[in-house]
Protein backbone atom coordinates (compact mmCIF):
# COMPACT_ATOMS: atom_id res chain seq x y z
CA UNK A 1 0.00 0.00 0.00
CA UNK A 2 1.33 3.43 -0.84
CA UNK A 3 1.93 6.09 1.75
CA UNK A 4 -0.80 8.28 0.22
CA UNK A 5 -3.35 5.48 0.58
CA UNK A 6 -2.38 4.87 4.20
CA UNK A 7 -2.65 8.61 4.96
CA UNK A 8 -6.13 8.68 3.41
CA UNK A 9 -7.21 5.68 5.49
CA UNK A 10 -5.79 7.25 8.66
CA UNK A 11 -7.66 10.50 8.01
CA UNK A 12 -10.90 8.56 7.35
CA UNK A 13 -10.45 6.65 10.61
CA UNK A 14 -9.79 9.89 12.53
CA UNK A 15 -12.88 11.53 10.97
CA UNK A 16 -15.08 8.56 11.92
CA UNK A 17 -13.69 8.61 15.48
CA UNK A 18 -14.44 12.34 15.75
CA UNK A 19 -17.99 11.80 14.47
CA UNK A 20 -18.54 8.96 16.95
CA UNK A 21 -17.29 11.08 19.85
CA UNK A 22 -19.53 13.97 18.77
CA UNK A 23 -22.54 11.65 18.70
CA UNK A 24 -21.68 10.29 22.16
CA UNK A 25 -21.23 13.81 23.55
CA UNK A 26 -24.60 14.93 22.16
CA UNK A 27 -26.29 11.85 23.66
CA UNK A 28 -24.73 12.59 27.05
CA UNK A 29 -25.81 16.23 26.87
CA UNK A 30 -29.37 15.23 25.97
CA UNK A 31 -29.54 12.71 28.81
CA UNK A 32 -28.18 15.27 31.30
CA UNK A 33 -30.59 17.98 30.19
CA UNK A 34 -33.55 18.27 32.57
CA UNK A 35 -35.35 21.55 33.33
CA UNK A 36 -32.50 23.74 32.15
CA UNK A 37 -29.72 21.52 33.49
CA UNK A 38 -31.28 21.21 36.95
CA UNK A 39 -31.96 17.67 38.08
CA UNK A 40 -34.82 16.95 40.43
CA UNK A 41 -33.66 13.40 41.23
CA UNK A 42 -30.69 12.24 43.26
CA UNK A 43 -29.77 8.58 42.74
CA UNK A 44 -28.11 7.06 45.79
CA UNK A 45 -25.15 4.74 45.27
CA UNK A 46 -21.91 3.94 47.07
CA UNK A 47 -20.41 7.40 47.50
CA UNK A 48 -20.00 8.86 50.99
CA UNK A 49 -23.23 9.90 52.66
CA UNK A 50 -22.41 13.60 52.82
CA UNK A 51 -21.83 13.73 49.06
CA UNK A 52 -25.53 12.96 48.56
CA UNK A 53 -26.60 15.37 51.31
CA UNK A 54 -24.60 18.15 49.66
CA UNK A 55 -25.93 17.34 46.19
CA UNK A 56 -29.51 17.37 47.47
CA UNK A 57 -29.06 20.69 49.29
CA UNK A 58 -27.54 22.26 46.19
CA UNK A 59 -30.53 21.17 44.12
CA UNK A 60 -33.01 22.36 46.76
CA UNK A 61 -31.44 25.82 46.59
CA UNK A 62 -32.76 26.21 43.03
CA UNK A 63 -35.88 24.02 42.88
CA UNK A 64 -38.66 23.46 45.45
CA UNK A 65 -38.57 19.65 45.61
CA UNK A 66 -36.01 16.90 45.03
CA UNK A 67 -36.60 13.17 44.79
CA UNK A 68 -34.06 10.82 46.41
CA UNK A 69 -34.11 7.38 44.78
CA UNK A 70 -32.34 4.20 45.78
CA UNK A 71 -32.66 0.47 45.42
CA UNK A 72 -31.30 -2.60 47.13
CA UNK A 73 -28.54 -2.12 49.65
CA UNK A 74 -28.54 1.67 49.13
CA UNK A 75 -32.02 2.17 50.61
CA UNK A 76 -30.63 2.71 54.12
CA UNK A 77 -28.27 5.39 52.83
CA UNK A 78 -31.20 7.16 51.08
CA UNK A 79 -33.16 7.19 54.35
CA UNK A 80 -30.10 8.58 56.15
CA UNK A 81 -29.76 11.38 53.55
CA UNK A 82 -33.41 12.36 53.98
CA UNK A 83 -33.16 12.30 57.78
CA UNK A 84 -29.99 14.40 57.83
CA UNK A 85 -31.56 17.01 55.59
CA UNK A 86 -34.83 17.19 57.50
CA UNK A 87 -33.40 17.07 61.05
CA UNK A 88 -30.07 18.87 60.84
CA UNK A 89 -31.39 21.69 58.69
CA UNK A 90 -34.65 22.33 60.56
CA UNK A 91 -34.04 26.09 60.49
CA UNK A 92 -33.70 26.01 56.68
CA UNK A 93 -37.21 24.56 56.37
CA UNK A 94 -36.78 21.27 54.53
CA UNK A 95 -39.34 18.53 55.09
CA UNK A 96 -39.85 14.98 53.92
CA UNK A 97 -42.77 14.69 51.53
CA UNK A 98 -44.16 11.52 50.02
CA UNK A 99 -42.31 8.22 50.33
CA UNK A 100 -42.89 5.51 47.76
CA UNK A 101 -41.62 1.96 48.08
CA UNK A 102 -41.71 -0.79 45.52
CA UNK A 103 -39.71 -3.47 43.78
CA UNK A 104 -38.20 -4.07 40.36
CA UNK A 105 -37.65 -7.40 38.68
CA UNK A 106 -34.08 -7.66 37.38
CA UNK A 107 -32.05 -10.41 35.78
CA UNK A 108 -29.03 -11.42 37.86
CA UNK A 109 -25.63 -12.27 36.41
CA UNK A 110 -26.42 -15.98 36.53
CA UNK A 111 -29.58 -15.42 34.45
CA UNK A 112 -32.22 -15.73 37.18
CA UNK A 113 -34.96 -13.17 37.85
CA UNK A 114 -34.60 -11.27 41.14
CA UNK A 115 -36.80 -8.74 42.89
CA UNK A 116 -34.95 -5.64 44.09
CA UNK A 117 -36.58 -3.23 46.55
CA UNK A 118 -36.79 0.47 45.65
CA UNK A 119 -37.53 3.67 47.53
CA UNK A 120 -38.35 7.20 46.39
CA UNK A 121 -38.26 9.94 49.05
CA UNK A 122 -39.39 13.47 48.28
CA UNK A 123 -37.67 16.36 50.07
CA UNK A 124 -39.45 19.73 49.89
CA UNK A 125 -38.74 23.30 50.86
CA UNK A 126 -41.37 24.86 53.08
Amino acid sequence: MSSEASEVKESEVKESEVKESEVKESQVKESNRDAGGIRDTIFIGKKPLMAYVTATLIQLASIPAVSIKARGMSIGRAVDVAQIISRKTENAGYTIGSIKIGSESLESQDGRQRNVSTIDIEIKRT
